[in-house]
């Protein structure tokens, strides 16, 4: 059965010039949704950014990742989210982190802006009620739900499918090696987008495009039984 879920690809590079002829690259391999990591930016200023995206002209994640959930960004967090602020008329979602302070996270959700409310542990898996519990406050703040985890053991990345199984508009990972697989299965429970590749690397595990599409749309998995 064919997949509703898109494929979301980073982008992550310096500059105008290469973030552009990146974006071409992953529209032209089949991407449906491009995610811009402002973070990656050298010295991002809200004016170009919004440039980028106009320029694009495709669906676009406006994301401006902080250093303690494994982003770049090395400004305020007032300046992070400013700069997400003024991405809200011209991108189709905003990512902004749970742990952001909440008027600042309301300063973006109060656009109208389609939200994604993020979770990232590049240490661990946090046990399953942990998790739920994150997840139902990112669905009462925002429009989807993300969480990107460590797993440790091939079981912890068990603990993402009763997530992905129990929600809707949920984006739930395991990342690394160990839970790759986890990127492909996502789309057997439609999630709202998954992440692949074409150039950039910006987590471990990440696959690239014409694989995920390969496996995606394949019948290996059957969902009915993991229910």
């Amino acid at each position: 059965m064919y997949s509703e879920t898109k494929i979301a690809i980073p982008i992550f590079q310096k500059n105008k010039e290469d973030i552009l002829k990146v974006a071409n690259d992953c529209i032209i391999k089949g991407a449906d949704i491009l995610e811009l990591r402002i973070d990656g930016m050298e010295n991002p200023n809200p004016k170009i950014v919004k440039e980028i995206i106009e320029e694009i002209n495709f669906p676009i994640i406006a994301t401006n990742r902080t250093a303690k959930e494994g982003g770049s960004f090395r400004g305020s967090e007032e300046d992070r989210i400013a700069i997400l602020r003024e991405c809200c008329d011209v991108a189709d979602y905003v990512d902004v982190e749970l742990q952001t302070d909440r008027e600042l996270i309301e300063s973006i959700t109060e656009t109208g802006v389609t939200s994604i409310i993020s979770y990232h542990n590049f240490k661990q898996t946090p046990e399953l009620d942990i998790l739920m519990d994150i997840v139902i406050q990112e669905k009462e703040i925002g429009d989807i739900a993300k969480i990107a985890v460590m797993p440790n053991t091939l079981e912890d990345t068990l603990t993402i499918l009763p997530i992905l199984s129990h929600f809707d508009n949920v984006v739930a990972i395991s990342m690394g090696e160990l839970g790759s697989y986890t990127r492909v299965i996502a789309a057997k429970f439609n999630a709202p987008f998954t992440f692949a590749v074409v150039n950039d690397n910006t987590a471990p595990g990440q696959i690239d495009i014409d694989t995920m599409k390969s496996l995606m749309n394949s019948d290996l998995i059957n969902t009915d039984d993991l229910k």
